[in-house]
């Protein structure tokens, strides 16, 4: 249990059966009274997002979240299948669920999956894969217009800046928080 003086951003709590998660935190201290806790929060199943605002008495439950490594397995459509790697159980998730995340997806890639009971809600990525790069333009020397760097994509169909001595074929290290690239993997 939380007390209202335990909020803050990024704090994950239960209201009404529901995960939430802080996204933004405010005290305020009026001149009479009980202190307030403004928050923003967002619910983590749906992504509605509302301000409320508690009084320091209020409690709050924590809310019941697991994460389980699993690994990426296939896209279907607009959804993305992802198996248990200790039941074999099969979980899919969508495009909004995954956001950013599925430009790193690749087969067998082991991942960080968050679940509320047993409802998948978000996806953690190892901070760094290695994809090949199947489309990158010759760069011209003297062509100094776009800088040390050239446009590159990579197996998922992800484009990013690559230095120029990287070339098709090549497998590269991309940090999956920024999406950065990071270095040539020798093979």
């Amino acid at each position: 249990m939380y007390n209202a003086s335990d909020l803050r951003k990024n704090l994950k709590i239960q209201i009404d059966g529901d995960p939430y998660v802080i996204t933004e935190f405010q005290f305020v201290k009026p001149g009479k009274g009980q202190s307030l806790y403004r928050c923003k929060l967002r619910n983590m199943i749906n992504g509605n997002q509302f301000e409320r605002t508690f009084r320091s008495v209020d409690t709050f439950q924590t809310a019941d979240l697991q994460e389980k490594k699993m690994q990426y397995l296939y896209p279907e459509g607009n959804k993305y299948c992802f198996m248990d790697l200790e039941t074999y159980e099969q979980v899919y998730l969508t495009e909004e669920q995954l956001g950013d995340a599925k430009n790193f997806l690749i087969d067998s890639l082991e991942v960080e999956i968050l679940f509320f009971g047993d409802t998948p809600l978000g996806i953690t990525l190892p901070n760094f894969v290695e994809l090949t790069v199947t489309r990158a333009d010759p760069w011209v020397k003297g062509d100094t217009a776009a800088g040390n760097s050239k446009p590159v994509t990579v197996e998922t169909g992800y484009q990013l800046l690559a230095p120029p001595f990287v070339e098709e074929g090549e497998k590269i290290r991309i940090d999956t928080r920024t999406g950065d690239y990071v270095t040539r993997v020798k093979n």
